[in-house]
């Protein structure tokens, strides 16, 4: 039979070793169920994202300014089919960092003068690196009036690695309208941007081929669940885990 101070030495030694191992569940669970809540967060903003992009892309392409003021409903619905008539002030290209398959280069956004008497900013597509420069693509650069059909796209948020703007070569790293109005010259041209982006169609395609349009991603991808069900299950099994191991520690010893 065991000795009761034995007994209460033994006892006290594997309370002291769970102090360490108490003190990390007690910190990293917290840690992974608000991981695994946020993933479901995630997951309901991608399913309202992607019921969206359906829901827009099931509809008809709508005049953006028949009547006049048709921009304000259409401002809201992302990803909604519009079209537009205006001229493109190729000058005042700027220039959102991309890649397209396996190649870097620049997505080119261009204010449209609409008929209407605004200014737009369309994203015409992507361009390779070596072919932002607009003289080495002079073909798309299109003068007269146009048409531009394309999808409503709201104003990006800028990330924690967002690289920062550079307003001297007109580059950006997130969906900045903000910082690509605020280059405009005139203060009378900046109170007439809308607010949002229009991403044109592939078709009609440029002359020469660029930009590249359509490059709009509607292909998102949704793990978010299975994230979630990660996240709760590490959970579970730091529980598990330590409460075997306190099991192991505070047992009675056999006779």
């Amino acid at each position: 039979m065991a000795h009761p101070i034995h007994t209460q030495e033994a006892r006290q030694r594997g309370w002291r070793s769970l102090i360490w191992p108490g003190v990390f569940t007690l910190a990293a669970l917290p840690i992974l169920i608000g991981l695994g809540v946020w993933q479901v967060e995630r997951l309901a903003w991608k399913n309202s994202l992607i019921a969206a992009i359906n829901e827009g892309l099931g509809k008809a392409r709508a005049p953006l300014e028949e009547p006049a003021d048709a921009w304000k409903d259409l401002a809201a619905k992302e990803y909604r089919p519009v079209s537009v008539v205006g001229r493109f002030r190729h000058e005042d290209e700027r220039f959102l960092f991309a890649t397209h398959g396996s190649e870097m280069g620049w997505h080119v956004y261009t204010p449209l003068e609409t008929a209407g008497g605004k200014l737009l900013f369309v994203n015409r597509g992507f361009v390779p690196d070596q072919l932002k420069d607009a003289s080495s693509r002079a073909a798309g650069q299109i003068e007269g009036e146009v048409r531009v059909q394309g999808l409503v796209r709201k104003p990006g948020v800028e990330g924690w690695f967002d690289a920062p703007s550079d307003a001297a070569h007109k580059t950006f790293y997130w969906r900045d309208l903000g910082g690509m109005t605020a280059l405009l010259a005139s203060e009378q041209d900046r109170a007439r941007v809308l607010p949002f982006f229009v991403d044109a169609a592939a078709e009609p395609a440029n002359p020469g081929g660029w930009p590249k349009g359509g490059v709009t991603r509607l292909d998102i991808p949704n793990r978010h669940l299975e994230y979630a069900l990660t996240w709760f299950g590490l959970a579970v099994t730091l529980v598990a885990v330590f409460g075997a191991f306190t099991w192991t520690r505070l047992r009675p010893e056999s006779d």
